[in-house]
């Protein structure tokens, strides 16, 4: 079990630390062009939502990214996780439902969905795992 992770203030700007520490992931365990994609977007999504819902772009506060890859079943798992007060992730809005569509946020969260293996919220929301099978 190969276990690594980051810890970054709350900055948008850190999401360039984030985008290496996937782009090191990559090169790695060799991820294919189609996972690394859902990956970074799934990923990048995830740390976002952290620091500007969970943290509230509150820059003392931190967010932590973590990846463990289990070579057993081919699966990498990232674990996010802010310092906030989590949110309701049972009631999500759906994005693509009619009267949300020309709303400008909601999609983080549907897009994490679509793109990982499984996603996994915990913690009130505090944390959220993405994982995916990586069989080459």
């Amino acid at each position: 079990m190969n276990n690594i992770r980051i810890e970054i203030p709350s900055l948008s700007e850190n999401i360039r630390m984030i985008e290496s520490f996937i782009d090191n992931a990559k090169d790695k365990f060799h991820l294919n062009d189609d996972i690394y994609g859902n990956i970074m977007i799934a990923v990048t999504e995830a740390v976002n939502n952290a620091i500007k819902h969970g943290n509230a772009g509150n820059s003392s506060k931190n967010v932590s990214l973590s990846l463990s890859l289990s070579q057993d079943d081919g699966l990498i798992k990232f674990r996010v996780e802010d310092e906030g007060h989590g949110f309701d992730y049972h009631h999500l809005p759906d994005p693509t439902a009619p009267e949300n569509l020309e709303k400008p946020g909601g999609r983080g969260i549907f897009l994490m969905k679509h793109l990982s293996d499984e996603v996994h919220f915990t913690e009130n929301g505090r944390v959220v795992e993405l994982s995916f099978y990586i069989n080459n």
